[in-house]
């Protein structure tokens, strides 16, 4: 039997980025992804956005890693030329009743350390972005857009110069925890099984994390989280949307509300919206139903009321990791080794996980260093 140090399950932003914090460490690292390619699942599947760190709670993961995990990001862009623009945000109350809603968001920014986050009135607003509708908005300047893609290539490649291996179109099966690691069984595309033992796992799955913890024999299963599906679903715009900006209205439950965001490109898309799917058993369908732009046309006129007729095209979707049910409060991201000193788990890392891979990176180091 094959015996590794260190396997990483998932090729997501977030795999890659522990795979090259730990390939980095000196740690021998192989990278196990049931998929073809890197990033097939949520991390493609998303807004691309560079999140400032407004509405997490303080003291919270979330809002730690997200603000450490920005300025890296940034920093790690510029470095090494992933492509990204500090583009800002405006967050929009479109109603006298929603300010409530946006003074606390803004408390809770200035909270957790963004102070850069400044209070516009509508005036104000709109002298920045002409085309927008609202009586109020938080100026974000330090939330931007990126690549994903070039992103996740980068960390692949910073993860492989430093001695980091890929076993694409791999699956982890089941696995059982033995006296100084863990046996995992694979098996790969052609159906073929193989059983490795590794001495650490770090299970960085995603949507299927908590399935993969539920295969192991000998962790605590009455820790493990349940996993949930929120879908978000997005539509692209025909033409050239009216605002340099990325604009956001007050969040909803489970989600940010449907927001406008601009890829590297140009291209303007409205996004996500929350669609709760049953478990599925595997393959998840993420086809975007067409009648659901009815509800997108309404939320963007809110804040958009110029939107044209017959602008908006299904584009893509998308499903968050949840694990906590509709109706809950949403979940700070939980590292958890269920009482094995050979396994972290990684559960519920949706936003902002893109912004925070880097530092959620280094806080699974700590926590298995520890």
């Amino acid at each position: 039997m094959d015996r590794i140090d260190c396997a990483i399950v998932g090729a997501g932003v977030v795999g890659l980025a522990v795979a090259r914090e730990f390939a980095r460490l000196g740690r021998e690292v192989v990278v196990i992804e049931q998929h073809p390619s890197i990033g097939m699942e949520t991390s493609s599947r998303n807004s691309e956005v560079i999140h400032a760190g407004l509405y997490y709670p303080t003291g919270s993961l979330k809002a730690k890693l997200c603000l450490q995990g920005r300025d890296a990001l940034y920093a790690y862009c510029n470095e090494n030329g992933i492509p990204h623009q500090r583009c800002g945000k405006l967050v929009v109350a479109t109603s006298d009743g929603q300010l409530p809603k946006l003074s606390a968001i803004l408390a809770q920014a200035q909270a957790n350390g963004c102070t850069e986050v400044g209070w516009l009135d509508g005036g104000a607003a709109k002298a920045l972005e002409p085309s927008l509708a609202c009586v109020a908005a938080l100026s974000s300047p330090n939330t931007g857009i990126i690549d994903s893609h070039a992103y996740m290539l980068a960390l692949r490649g910073d993860a492989e110069s430093a001695g980091g291996v890929f076993a694409m179109d791999s699956k982890v099966v089941s696995g059982k925890l033995i006296d100084g690691g863990v046996v995992l069984r694979v098996r790969t595309g052609d159906g073929a099984e193989t059983e490795i033992e590794v001495t650490t796992l770090i299970n960085c799955g995603g949507l299927w994390a908590p399935r993969l913890a539920d295969s192991i024999d000998g962790l605590d299963k009455a820790s493990i989280p349940s996993a949930y599906f929120a879908k978000g679903n997005y539509y692209s715009l025909a033409g050239k949307a009216p605002f340099s900006r990325l604009i956001y209205p007050v969040p909803e439950p489970g989600g940010l509300g449907v927001h406008l965001t601009i890829d590297m490109g140009g291209q303007a898309r409205f996004g996500p919206d929350v669609e709760w799917l049953a478990a599925p058993q595997d393959a998840i369908d993420y086809r975007v139903d067409p009648g659901r732009s009815a509800g997108f046309y309404r939320e963007i006129r809110a804040y958009w009321p110029d939107l044209p007729d017959n602008a908006l095209q299904p584009a893509y979707s998308g499903v968050r990791p949840k694990i906590t049910p509709p109706g809950a409060a949403a979940a700070d991201f939980l590292f958890d080794s269920h009482g094995s000193p050979h396994y972290l788990g990684l559960y519920g890392i949706e936003s902002p996980g893109l912004t925070a891979s880097l530092s959620i990176a280094e806080h699974a180091a700590a926590l298995l260093d520890n």
